[in-house]
C-alpha cells in the first residue's frame, strides 16, 4: 500500500518535494490557492489554511504531512494566522478524521536566530529572533514539537532555485552591492531532497538545519556572479546595522543522517540559473 501525503501550502518546494514522492510511489495531495498550478498527478484539496471556519473532510487518511505554507504578506497577523492558526487548525482536523499521521514536518527559517555577528549557529543555538517574523514561527515550531506524532521541524536558509532570479537580476543591473554580511542559502532541490531524505529516515531527529555547506559573504556570492555574468563586479559597500544577515549556519546535524546536497554551495546552484539568465536575456 502506498503512502498518502499531503502538503500544505505546496508552492516551489512543495511541488519539487511532491515530484520526489510520486516518483517514490506515494499519492500525493497539495493544497495551494491555485490548485491548477499544483505539479502533475499530485491531487487537489481546495481548502484555504487562513480559514477559520474550519476544513472539509480529508480527502485521504494521511500517512504524512508537510506544512510548506508561506504568508503573502509580511505582517504579524498574516504570519500568526498561516503558521500558527493554520497549522494547528489542519493538524486539528486530520487527528478528528482519523488519519494515522506517522510524521508532520513544518518548514521553519533560520529567521528564528537573532545573532547578527556572524557568529556559527546549529540546532542547539540560541533563538532570540528580534523581528515578529522569527517569534511566529516559533510558536508554530513548538505546536510541532509538541505533536502526538513525530514532529519534525526544519529550519531553511534563503531558498533560490530557478525563476528565482531577483540577485542576479540586480547584479546584472548594476545596482548589488558587495558587503561583508555573512548569508546562508538552500537549492529548492535540496529543500526538496532534504525533506524527502527525513521522511524515509529511520530514527530522525526532533529539528535540523537546512543550508548548503558554505555560508558565503554577500560580497562572495556578488563577485562570482559579477563574473559569470560577465559584468563589472559590484561596488563594495558598509554592512548596515540593521542587516538582518549576519549568521553562519551549520548543516551537520543533516548532514551526519546521510543527506548529500545536490548543490552543496551557491555555484553549483546559482550557475544554471545564470546560465538561463544570459540566454533569456539575449
Amino acid at each position: 500500500m502506498s503512502d498518502k501525503v499531503l502538503i500544505a501550502g505546496c508552492g516551489d518546494v512543495g511541488n519539487a518535494l511532491a515530484t520526489r514522492l510520486l516518483a517514490d510511489g506515494c499519492e500525493v495531495w497539495g493544497v495551494r490557492r491555485r490548485v491548477e498550478a499544483l505539479a502533475e498527478a499530485v491531487r487537489p484539496w481546495r481548502i484555504d489554511l487562513t480559514e477559520p471556519r474550519g476544513f472539509d473532510a480529508p480527502p485521504a487518511a494521511f500517512d504524512y504531512v508537510f506544512y510548506t505554507a508561506s504568508a503573502d504578506r509580511r505582517d504579524e497577523d498574516q504570519y500568526r494566522s498561516v503558521y500558527v492558526d493554520g497549522l494547528r487548525d489542519l493538524l486539528g482536523a486530520l487527528r478528528t478524521a482519523g488519519c494515522p499521521l506517522q510524521r508532520v514536518f513544518f518548514t521553519s527559517s533560520t529567521a528564528v536566530y537573532g545573532q547578527d555577528d556572524g557568529a556559527w549557529v546549529d540546532e542547539d543555538s540560541a533563538t532570540v529572533p528580534p523581528r515578529f517574523n522569527g517569534r511566529v514561527l516559533l510558536e508554530a515550531e513548538a505546536i510541532i514539537r509538541d505533536a502526538p506524532e513525530t514532529g519534525i521541524n526544519v529550519r531553511l536558509s534563503g531558498i533560490y532555485g530557478p525563476g528565482r532570479t531577483r540577485l542576479v537580476r540586480k547584479v546584472w543591473k548594476g545596482e548589488a552591492t558587495a558587503t561583508d554580511s555573512w548569508t546562508n542559502r538552500i537549492h529548492v532541490d535540496d529543500c526538496a531532497g532534504a525533506l524527502h531524505h527525513l521522511m524515509r529516515l529511520e530514527h530522525p531527529e526532533a529539528l535540523y538545519l537546512g543550508s548548503d555547506d558554505e555560508p558565503v559573504t554577500t560580497a562572495d556570492v556578488v563577485s562570482w556572479l559579477s563574473t559569470e555574468l560577465g559584468v563589472p563586479a559590484p561596488p563594495a559597500g558598509q554592512t548596515q546595522q540593521t542587516e538582518r544577515l549576519n549568521k553562519r549556519c551549520l548543516n551537520a546535524r543533516l548532514r551526519e543522517t546521510g543527506y548529500r546536497f545536490e548543490h552543496p554551495t551557491f555555484r553549483e546552484g546559482y550557475r544554471l540559473i545564470v546560465r538561463e539568465f544570459l540566454s533569456q536575456s539575449g
